[in-house]
């Protein structure tokens, strides 16, 4: 099916590694990801898995004391003549991607508006801004543009909320103001980085839908960034499944969810809240994450792995392929590892899923 679709962004065997006071620490592990015009991927992953480190690697943000090791970033986008362009962003520098890339053609949109706005300059003016450094917009037209744009993101009274400071606005409306300015420059991607971590659950839903509807809307491409599963259910055509910097399990939405492969992504769905089940206590993974200073020979998963083979131990499992668009990266889908069954309760859990899915269908 995307073969016909057009590519806009490749990461190829990205491998990334900070520099700290501590010493090495190899936070992405050739990681590779593709995504199509038009499509939303999700990553997901528990925290410090390097879900957001990958994304700004993409954005050309890096911090300062990160190296990048190995790998490529190509970003395809059009000129105003039509014609396109792919270049490799970490080859670039900072001026030029500041120029061509940042809020242009790639925007983000953080989890915490509140830290990615200024809280000295008006609503209005910080909207603005991105079309008259970018494209030298007349200030007019760019104020209107911003009203209009206040308006798309559903912020009622948008004239006067031109003139407001980002602390006049509650939390939905500042993560409204930021989606609008992400997509003021008309941008091909999209990057939402938890978007909705720090408001409420109904909030949540309004901004995902919205984030839905312009997408539909701008045909534009969205990455999601999240470690909410049920986030990941509303919105994404493709899952990356990441763990301790590296790619574990990747597949289209209903794989991920009706027939997930990777022990890590088994234990994710089980970790859902789930009122329909019998156990009365929630599901957590044992153990916590990998420190990364310290890298594990074989699967860094293994010692949270209640499935771990012998094998996880000494080396790292490669990615098997369980369908065209479907992998993980498990020593257990080696033909010669033991037949395992995902736990019975997550089998009962897929089939209520399948069956409230089924039930939707006619709504959906």
């Amino acid at each position: 099916m995307s073969e016909t679709k057009e590519k806009i962004l490749k990461i190829n065997d990205l491998d990334i590694t900070f520099k700290t006071t501590a010493g090495p620490v190899h936070a992405i592990r050739g990681v590779n990801i593709d995504l199509y015009k038009g499509e939303t991927v999700a990553i997901v992953g528990e925290s410090g898995s390097g879900k957001s480190v990958t994304m700004k690697a993409a954005m050309g943000i890096l911090a300062s004391n990160a190296v990048v090791d190995s790998g490529s970033i190509e970003f395809t986008y059009s000129h105003a003549d039509g014609s396109k362009e792919t270049v490799d962003i970490l080859t670039q520098d900072k001026k030029w991607i500041r120029k061509h890339i940042n809020g242009k053609r790639i925007a983000m949109v953080f989890q915490d508006p509140m830290t990615s706005l200024d809280p000295t300059m008006t609503i209005g003016k910080q909207i603005m801004e991105g079309m008259i450094w970018h494209f030298k917009t007349p200030k007019k037209e760019a104020w209107d543009k911003a009203v209009e744009l206040l308006k798309e993101v559903g912020i009622s009274d948008a004239e006067k909320r031109m003139k407001n400071y980002p602390h006049q606005l509650s939390g939905g409306m500042r993560q409204r103001v930021v989606i609008a300015i992400a997509l003021a420059c008309n941008p091909d991607l999209l990057i939402c980085d938890e978007p909705t971590t720090a408001l409420d659950v109904t909030i949540q839903a309004k901004i995902i839908e919205l984030i839905k509807k312009i997408q539909d809307e701008r045909g534009i491409s969205v990455i999601y960034i999240t470690h909410d599963l049920g986030v990941v259910a509303k919105v994404a055509d493709y899952v990356n499944v990441m763990y301790a910097g590296k790619i574990v399990e990747k597949g289209t939405i209903d794989e991920i969810f009706y027939d997930p492969r990777h022990p890590y992504t088994w234990g994710l769905l089980s970790a859902m809240p789930d009122l329909n089940t019998d156990d009365h206590r929630l599901y957590t993974i044992p153990g916590s994450p990998p420190n990364l200073l310290h890298e594990k020979t074989g699967d860094a998963f293994a010692p949270r792995n209640r499935y771990a083979l012998e094998i996880d131990d000494k080396l790292e499992p490669p990615m098997f392929q369980v369908s065209d668009t479907h992998y993980a990266a498990t020593w257990l889908l080696d033909e010669r590892a033991p037949k395992v069954e995902m736990p019975a309760e997550l089998k009962a859990r897929i089939e209520r899923m399948k069956e409230e899915a089924k039930k939707n269908g006619s709504e959906l």
